[in-house]
């Protein structure tokens, strides 16, 4: 390892990109973002090539790694082979879409009781609904696509290896991490082929593109590692290294993780386990969270509202935050609807209430992790947006009465250049 080498953690989240630049002892030494990012990807490309332009040119040429992150079980098919190897048919399937409900009892015909994947919005329903496309039925559809998770295709866009993915990503695509493989029932299902060969978290896969090389000035022995997913970046930035610490990312959504000697996974609650080296990253996933409060107050709405906030007094609103219909974590339900109701005429009181009602399904979520055997949580670590709102912990440690503190870091390309920085995270 030389002093001067340079590793980048680039996070592709659901607002916005971050890259963030390191150097060997872990420092940060420069950020980039791009702002307000479209969800298709050709905006992806566009943000991936604006980070590279924003990153000092001098970083640039020590840059020894790459990685990226992105939203857990944002998938596409790509075209395989030919001129077009790569290219996205139709549109992705965000984290959250859940238009694979149509499949779910396919899904439970195909997967085990209570499996991971037993979910709306889980990769392997998606890739079920992908397949029942009327494009796809088509012969030349079937041999010549794979599937690719957001993070697998903007790393493949630098590396040009395709089908190619990490086992935090695979997770929800049903990967088994205790055995670091595909699992029989997936082995033999009609569409194995389609699959992406799954990686460690961190490794390396190949050096980068020459392309990149000639227009950013990067050098080409420049390693392009397999990625993870936001939420896991999230948590290896946060300083949380201790079993029974716990992160809670709250973004667009609400993503927990605890640390736990133990695996769990239990469809029926939205509960699933990452692999993290010998221990267990065990969560969820809520809708509930930063996209709730944005479809009612813009950012200079909560600034201002924010002081105004009495987080001594309950409300008593008693209310389930959500966009639409449906969660996925503590209660995994398509259906379930919103409870936003009464509302008050004091816009300060409707949000204080919207927030005690998240903290209220954080809370409920923790307690169910306990409950199912996962451990005892000791501390909170927040990362996300919401970290920076000190009235949202107060009500958040009163609700789940533990001690809710902020990320040593807060931003998840900081977690994934220290991932690929070091080899201490996750084994080789």
């Amino acid at each position: 390892m030389i002093k001067s080498a340079v590793w980048l953690g680039i996070d592709f989240g659901t607002s916005g990109a971050r890259a963030i630049a390191i150097n060997a002892q872990g420092q940060k030494l420069a950020e980039c973002r791009v702002q307000n990012l479209s969800q298709t990807p050709s905006a992806w490309r566009s943000a991936l090539n604006q980070l590279f332009e924003q990153l000092p040119h001098d970083l640039c040429e020590r840059l020894t790694g790459i990685a990226i992150c992105g939203t857990s079980s944002t998938v596409m098919l790509c075209n395989s082979k030919g001129d077009s190897k790569g290219e996205v048919w139709l549109e992705p399937l965000m984290y959250n879409d859940d238009r694979a409900l149509v499949v779910l009892d396919q899904v439970r015909q195909i997967a085990p009781p209570n499996h991971t994947v037993i979910s709306a919005t889980s990769s392997f329903a998606k890739l079920l609904w992908f397949t029942q496309q009327h494009e796809f039925k088509q012969t030349e559809f079937k041999k010549a696509h794979i599937l690719m998770h957001q993070a697998d295709w903007l790393a493949f866009l630098l590396h040009g290896q395709l089908g190619i993915t990490d086992y935090h990503n695979a997770l929800k695509l049903g990967y088994d991490p205790a055995i670091l493989a595909y699992p029989d029932w997936l082995n033999t299902y009609q569409y194995r082929s389609l699959l992406p060969e799954v990686r460690t978290p961190g490794e390396a896969i190949g050096p980068i593109l020459p392309s990149w090389c000639k227009r950013f000035g990067i050098p080409s022995h420049c390693q392009i590692h397999a990625g993870t997913t936001d939420s896991i970046a999230a948590f290896l930035a946060s300083g949380a290294t201790e079993i029974g610490e716990a992160v809670t990312s709250l973004g667009s959504t609400l993503v927990i993780k605890l640390l736990s000697n133990v695996r769990l996974d239990d469809a029926r609650y939205g509960i699933y386990s990452h692999r993290l080296g010998n221990r267990w990253l065990v969560g969820g996933a809520s809708n509930t969270g930063g996209a709730v409060l944005r479809s009612f107050f813009s950012d200079e709405d909560l600034v201002r509202l924010t002081p105004q906030l009495n987080p001594d007094y309950s409300t008593g609103l008693n209310y389930y935050p959500l966009t639409k219909p449906g969660d996925r974590f503590p209660i995994n339900d398509p259906t379930l609807k919103p409870r936003l109701s009464p509302r008050p005429d004091d816009p300060a009181l409707f949000l204080q209430g919207l927030l005690e009602g998240m903290a209220q399904i954080e809370a409920d979520a923790y307690r169910l992790l306990q409950t199912l055997g996962a451990g005892e949580v000791h501390r909170i670590y927040t990362a996300g947006g919401g970290a920076q709102n000190a009235v949202w912990t107060q009500l958040r440690a009163a609700a789940i009465q533990k001690p809710v503190t902020c990320a040593v870091e807060v931003e998840a390309a900081i977690g994934l250049a220290r991932l690929i920085q070091s080899s201490s995270y996750l084994p080789p």
